[in-house]
């Protein structure tokens, strides 16, 4: 995770529960969850984040089945406070601090046979049909804790700027799961892998200006995250790069790593080789991505959100997220997982890509 100069990370227990919300009004706290289970060939991510300010939350739900299909929702249901994680059908629980939590989804998904299609969110939803969909999974921690509340030195909280802030403190885990996904009368039962996040503080999708996000939970004892951040206000500088190894039970901090991505013509990243360094060793870690589901958010001036309608800028950018259901393979292992790139999009290229350097 990014954090200024001279900035250090708390982390308190009673942060995996909702806030009383600052004053900004673009406040934003939410909750990510990923779960995979490999055998089966079955993935899922789930995504709440209210906007008390706002009036509303921000709730996703995909699934990923295991014949390419792809069942989607996303919606902006009404909240009246931050009291709670629990907005249009999905929940999340928090049962213990740091180890167990719950997800559960009541509602509909989108059922796709091409999830490129939500390229163009309007047109998709008049395309594809809506079917029942029903999900319950337990999580349970298999990592140390990663972030935490981003604070001065001396503990005091940081003043941000709620124009250009994504969060105030973000934390992520490795998981495993246990629990079963139904879609359109197709019950799978889950025993796999997962992930997860919670971020909190004011936030503009808009203020991500691109990244890289490549968690993979390989299981109880293994497990990658790397993240690499550009940012609008470093271009010329080395990207940011932060992340972890987990390797039996503690976490091994990543200080230096790259990807290197192959796209396809629409620059949707078919598959990519990272390559990461931690204090005891290196890894190359390898990704194949499987059903690909792209994601637009409106730009300042526009309420932001996964699958909205999509608003750009005065030179035709937007922000654009892809979610793929990704096989991951390190040391011999493989596994299902997620990958992640979030970019503003230029002339339908890409800013991560214009600003690579030339080889």
């Amino acid at each position: 995770m990014y954090m200024p100069p001279g900035s250090t990370l708390r982390l308190d227990p009673r942060d995996e529960y909702t806030h009383v919300p600052e004053d900004a009004a673009n406040y934003n706290e939410s909750m990510y969850f990923n779960a995979f289970d490999t055998a089966r060939g079955i993935g899922a991510w789930m995504r709440l984040g209210n906007r008390p300010h706002e009036g509303h939350a921000e709730m996703t739900c995909c699934v990923y089945l295991p014949d390419g299909r792809v069942g989607f929702m996303h919606a902006r249901p009404h909240i009246a406070n931050n009291d709670a994680m629990d907005a249009g059908g999905l929940r999340f629980e928090v049962i213990e601090p740091f180890k167990r939590l719950r997800a559960t989804y009541e509602g509909e998904l989108l059922l796709m046979d091409d999830p490129h299609a939500m390229a163009d969110p309007s047109s998709a939803f008049k395309r594809y049909p809506k079917r029942p969909a029903s999900i319950a999974l337990d999580f349970e921690g298999v990592s140390p804790m990663h972030g935490g509340e981003i604070v001065a030195p001396d503990g005091s909280r940081l003043v941000l700027d709620p124009a250009n802030a994504v969060y105030r403190g973000h934390t992520e885990q490795s998981m495993a799961v246990r629990g079963h996904i139904a879609v359109d009368g197709q019950r799978f039962d889950i025993d796999g892998t997962g992930y997860r996040d919670k971020s909190w503080g004011p936030r503009h999708w808009h203020s991500f200006h691109w990244y890289k996000w490549l968690p993979v939970t390989f299981g109880r004892d293994f497990g990658v995250l790397l993240s690499v951040k550009g940012r609008k206000d470093h271009k010329g500088q080395a990207h940011h790069v932060s992340g972890n190894v987990l390797r039996n039970g503690r976490h091994e901090p990543v200080i230096d790593g790259r990807i290197v991505t192959v796209y396809d013509e629409r620059y949707f990243p078919r598959s990519f080789t990272a390559h990461l360094r931690t204090a005891e060793r290196s890894y190359t870690l390898q990704g194949k991505v499987g059903a690909l589901v792209p994601l637009r958010h409106k730009r300042a001036g526009g309420a932001g959100g996964a699958g909205g309608a999509g608003g750009t800028g005065e030179d035709g950018s937007y922000t654009r997220i892809t979610e793929g259901i990704t096989e991951y393979s390190c040391e011999g292992r493989r596994v299902l997982g997620m990958s992640e790139y979030c970019d503003v999009m230029v002339d339908g290229t890409p800013i991560s890509v214009l600003e690579e350097p030339a080889p």
